[in-house]
Order: structure tokens, then sequence, then C-alpha cells
């Protein structure tokens, strides 16, 4: 095994949840706030990648703090009762490191609760540790902090860790840790 830890992302890396969750969720959100802010999923997926989800939010959609904690908390609602499916493959891969004796751990800006329920409803094996929305801001992905973390916590050295993501912030977590990124990637 080359990488005893396999760090996912949840979000449309693991599990197909823009299109069916937070895409969803947002327009849900805005039809009732702010009507007039409307963006196709393309666009939606777009400013997710760059500049971002917060700065899509704040930037460029222009909710307030207030507003944002509101949409975080209408996400979060939704979220919670729904689920996304694992993209093919997913499931092998992760089996495979768990038999091999390798490590699976989450990085992602989803709750931890709400990835687990996706991995409980795709029978994915547990995770080994989340790092998930529910950290502090300055620790959540690009941060490195998450990988540190694993790092300790699971007794490994940068070269074990192989960090899987499809927006930049992962690989700009994985670059500041030091530790080896590969891309997936989202097709509509």
């Amino acid at each position: 095994m080359k990488y005893k830890c396999l760090v996912f992302d949840h979000d449309d890396t693991t599990v197909n949840s823009t299109a069916t969750i937070h895409y969803p969720s947002f327009v849900e959100y805005m039809k009732l706030y702010h009507p007039e802010v409307q963006y196709s999923l393309d666009d939606y997926v777009k400013y997710n990648f760059h500049p971002g989800v917060m700065e899509f939010f704040t930037k460029i959609c222009g909710l307030s703090d207030d507003e944002l904690d509101k949409e975080e908390a209408f996400w979060y609602e939704y979220a919670k009762t729904h689920v996304a499916d694992a993209f093919c493959g997913i499931k092998e891969i992760m089996e495979r490191q768990k038999e091999e004796g390798g490590y699976i751990a989450v990085v992602s800006h989803s709750y931890a609760d709400n990835i687990l329920k996706d991995y409980a409803y795709n029978h994915l094996p547990k995770p080994d540790i989340i790092f998930g929305w529910e950290q502090p801001i300055k620790e959540r992905k690009p941060a490195p902090t998450a990988i540190y973390k694993i790092e300790k916590q699971l007794d490994l050295k940068p070269e074990d860790i192989l960090v899987i993501d499809d927006l930049k912030p992962g690989y700009d977590m994985a670059r500041a840790a030091g530790v080896d990124f590969c891309c997936s990637l989202l097709v509509f």
C-alpha cells in the first residue's frame, strides 16, 4: 500500500451532493429570501470552485453575515433530510484501503453527522476520522490543520497521506501540509 491514509473530500468527491443537495437547497433559500438571486447549477459549481463558497455567498450573492448564518442553518436542515449517492467505484476503493489495513479520513465543508449519514446510506466503510464544517473557521480547509491532526492522531508521516478532492481548497490544504494530492473530477 502506497498511502496509509486516504483523505477524502466528501461533496462531489465521494458523493454527488452539489447537484442533489447543496444546489437545490441554495435555490430554495434564495427563492424565499432573495428571489432576485438566480444562478444555474453550472454557475454554482464554477463559483464554488473559484472564488469559493463563502466568497460566492457574500461577495457575489450579497448575503450579509446574518443572512449567511440563516442560509447555513437552512442548508444544514435541508442536508439532514436528503442523502446523496456515492460515485461509482468509491466504495471499492475505500473497502480495499480498509482491507489492506489503511485509514480513511474525511476533510470536508459538510458537517460530520451529514457525512456519516451519506456513508451509512451508501454502505461505505466508516471513516477513521472526520474534520467537517463544525471545525473552527481558521482550521477548516484550506488550512492544513486537519492534515496535521490526522498525522498526529494516526501516527503518520506526510508521505503516508493522499488527499483526494475536487476543489482547489483541497489542493491548497494538501500543498500547505506537504502531502500528495489527487484531483477528482465532477462531470455533469
